[in-house]
């Protein structure tokens, strides 16, 4: 893909963001994200040990002079504590990029649209890269849009479920809208979703649970790779428009007309 990505400052030619969670050993997690070919790899700070120094965590893992290690605040339930874990992730990472995600609802995993708002303007304040997670919310997407973010994140379907996009409609208009990169994130379940994502004329896409829980996560990120990569080509090539009737494929004209024989 000769196309870049550009978020904010920064210019990228891989369209996949992978995360680091739910993987089954550290090794998996490694060979998966070099498979992927993603450049920009989140990380959840709240759910790293940062008390023992002694200890590995999954940022002694990466190779951040080929990532750029995108902080999240994941499991942040209030505003306060997404700032705080936004703050810290500023300190851990020496990165002012930051995946915004306020979550209060513990069962659905849905996102706060007031708190993300108020965390982003606060955030954005302070210096700031924001990239809000949120529900495909149109209207919430502009909102963001007018006071800095660097990209809107509307999900597909909710975190981890793998159901795909279900947001399609409300996608398509955030789409239709956008002055930032829009990137899906949470749901998507197989590279046809990632795919469907990039034709629909998505900047990227955010994997996770569909990696790391996959039998073979290396060869499910491969194969999300290159899903979105055919997701941004048939969007740059430019689909035929759907219609209702057929439409023959031959042409229909300067054929020869059959004559019926004569005894």
């Amino acid at each position: 893909m000769t196309d870049l990505l550009k978020i904010a400052d920064k210019e990228f030619t891989s369209r996949l963001i992978v995360g680091t969670g739910k993987y089954r050993s550290m090794e998996d997690m490694v060979h998966a994200i070099e498979a992927s070919g993603a450049e920009i790899v989140t990380v959840a700070i709240r759910r790293l040990n940062l008390d023992n120094p002694q200890e590995k965590t999954i940022l002694d893992f990466l190779d951040w002079s080929r990532y750029a290690i995108l902080p999240n605040t994941a499991g942040c339930k209030t505003v306060e504590e997404a700032l705080f874990i936004a703050r810290l992730g500023r300190e851990v990472t020496r990165s002012n990029w930051v995946k915004l995600e306020v979550i209060p609802d513990p069962s659905y995993l849905l996102p706060d649209p007031i708190g993300t708002l108020r965390a982003a303007e606060a955030l954005i304040k302070e210096g700031f890269t924001v990239l809000p997670y949120i529900h495909a919310d149109p209207i919430l997407a502009r909102h963001l849009q007018e006071i800095g973010c660097a990209t809107v994140m509307p999900l597909g379907s909710p975190i981890g479920s793998g159901q795909g996009i279900f947001t399609r409609e409300e996608i398509e208009i955030i789409i239709s809208e956008a002055r930032v990169p829009v990137v899906v994130d949470a749901g998507l379940g197989a590279p046809s979703d990632a795919s469907l994502a990039m034709e629909l004329g998505s900047d990227a896409v955010l994997v996770n649970t569909a990696i790391a829980q996959a039998k073979e996560p290396a060869l499910m990120a491969e194969a999300f790779k290159q899903g979105v990569e055919a997701g941004r080509k048939a969007f740059l090539a430019g689909r035929i428009p759907k219609k209702f009737f057929a439409q023959p494929s031959s042409p229909s004209e300067g054929i020869p007309r059959a004559t019926s024989a004569r005894g």
